[in-house]
């Protein structure tokens, strides 16, 4: 298969800084807003732009970290590993920030949505996604988005963090054309 690469390091924290800026703009600074990374590279991602809140704000952000497996509309098929939900706080009239690194059909989206309601009932619910690559099964769309990327079904996004990877980069990976 072939690999481009979209996104360096470089253009990653930068899409990251410009996400956090867009946050802190609709009112993340107020004290009630909670960032939730989605397993497994919207953890670290979500760590990543309270960090950057932190500092452009000097005020605290609460973090969270939510496995929606258990709520996926194909858990039959998938089998997945479970990770820890962390969620410190009720969400409970707060401000929630979902964080995931690609928004694809939206069923990741979907499941987390309802897991949510298993630790209060939020005032609002935004998304924010580094890579935004289109084919949406359902009606959902991200907030804030870090890029937009429009691919083809028969290619897979992947998003490479040094948490995870060692290393920042997005690439895309397809048959390579002819």
């Amino acid at each position: 298969m072939a690999e481009r690469v979209i996104m360096d390091g470089e253009a990653v924290r930068r899409a990251l800084v410009r996400v956090s800026h867009e946050i802190r703009e609709r009112g993340a600074d107020r004290g009630d807003a909670v960032l939730i990374g989605l397993r497994t590279r919207g953890i670290p991602l979500a760590a990543r732009l309270r960090h950057y809140l932190e500092e452009f704000t000097g005020e605290s952000v609460a973090l969270g970290r939510l496995d929606p497996s258990l709520y996926r509309d194909d858990l039959a098929v998938a089998r997945p590993r479970l990770e820890p939900t962390d969620i410190p706080l009720d969400l409970t009239g707060r401000r929630v920030v979902l964080v995931d690194d690609v928004l694809y059909t939206g069923r990741t989206v979907r499941a987390a949505l309802d897991a949510l309601v298993d630790h209060g009932r939020p005032a609002l619910v935004e998304l924010a996604v580094l890579v935004d690559r289109g084919h949406r099964e359902l009606p959902i769309r991200a907030d804030y988005v870090g890029k937009n990327l429009p691919t083809s079904r028969d290619e897979r996004v992947t998003v490479r963090l040094r948490e995870v990877d060692g290393h920042d980069e997005v690439v895309v990976l397809g048959a390579a054309r002819a």
